[in-house]
C-alpha cells in the first residue's frame, strides 16, 4: 500500500511531480492501476492539457469511481493545473464536458483581458489570501499582504500554510477555475485585470491552478504541506 499515488491517466506534466514529491517522501508511486489507486492513503492529479482529454483518460482507465470513492472517504486529494480544474462540475473548453464534481463550479476561458494580456497565462504571477480587501466573490473584504508579510492567517491549516501572500507561482493556462461557493477559495491571482481563484478546497480536496512542483520552494512548501496532511 502507496501513502502517496499520482494517478496516471495519460496526461502530462507527471514526472516533474513525482520529482518534487520524492523531495519529502519516498513512499509515492505514479499509477493507472485501480487498486493501487484505491490502497493509497492520498491522490494526487496532475495534468496539462484539454479538460475533455483529462476526463476521458479517467473514463477509460476505470478511475472515475475510484477518484470519486476516495474523495468521499476523505482520502486527501491535491488537484494541479488539469487535475484542479477536473475537481469541479463542468469544463467550458471546446464544448461542454462534465468533470469530477467534487467542489461545486466551472473551468471556463479568460475574458477579454486588460492592458494587452494575451492567453495562455503563461509565467509568474502571484497568489494573495482572500479577506480584507475588495473581493470579486462577493466576500466583502480580502486580507491585504502588508510591506514584508510573512504569514497569512487565511492559509493556516491549509496546504498554504507557511506561504507568503504574494508569493510568485508559475502558471500556463487559458481556462480558470470558477467555484461557485466563494468560501472554496484559498487564494486568487489578478491577470490583465481579472481576478480568478488560483487555489481552492475543501476539507480533503484541494486544486492549484498553478503548478507548485515547477515554483521553486513556495510551490515545494504546498507539497510538503500536502505530504503531511496526508499523513
Amino acid at each position: 500500500m502507496a501513502h502517496l499515488c499520482i494517478v496516471d491517466y495519460g496526461i502530462g506534466n507527471i514526472h516533474s511531480a513525482m520529482k518534487a514529491l520524492k523531495r519529502f517522501t519516498q513512499d509515492v508511486i505514479l499509477s493507472e492501476d485501480p487498486k493501487e489507486i484505491r490502497d493509497a492513503a492520498a491522490l494526487v492529479l496532475p495534468g496539462q492539457g484539454a479538460f475533455e482529454a483529462g476526463m476521458e483518460g479517467l473514463r477509460v482507465r476505470g478511475l472515475l469511481n475510484e477518484v470519486k470513492t476516495a474523495a468521499a472517504n476523505g482520502k486527501p486529494i491535491l488537484g494541479i493545473c488539469l487535475g484542479a480544474q477536473l475537481l469541479l462540475e463542468k469544463g467550458h473548453e471546446f464544448g461542454e464536458w462534465e468533470g469530477l464534481g467534487l467542489l461545486p463550479g466551472e473551468v471556463v476561458h479568460f475574458p477579454a483581458l486588460q492592458k494587452g494580456a494575451k492567453t495562455p497565462h503563461m509565467g509568474w504571477n502571484s497568489i494573495e489570501s482572500a479577506l480584507l480587501v475588495p473581493s470579486p466573490y462577493g466576500r466583502g473584504w480580502r486580507e491585504a499582504p502588508g510591506e514584508g508579510q510573512t504569514e497569512v492567517k487565511a492559509w493556516k491549516g491549509t496546504v498554504l500554510e507557511g506561504v507568503t501572500a504574494g508569493a510568485d507561482m508559475y502558471f500556463i493556462h487559458s481556462y480558470f477555475l470558477k467555484p461557485k461557493d466563494p468560501s472554496h477559495v484559498l487564494a486568487e491571482t489578478t491577470y490583465g485585470g481579472l481576478t480568478f481563484a488560483s487555489a481552492i478546497g475543501k476539507g480533503n480536496i484541494i486544486g492549484c491552478q498553478f503548478h507548485p512542483e515547477k515554483s521553486g520552494e513556495a510551490g515545494l512548501r504546498i507539497l510538503q504541506n500536502f505530504v503531511a496532511l496526508a499523513r
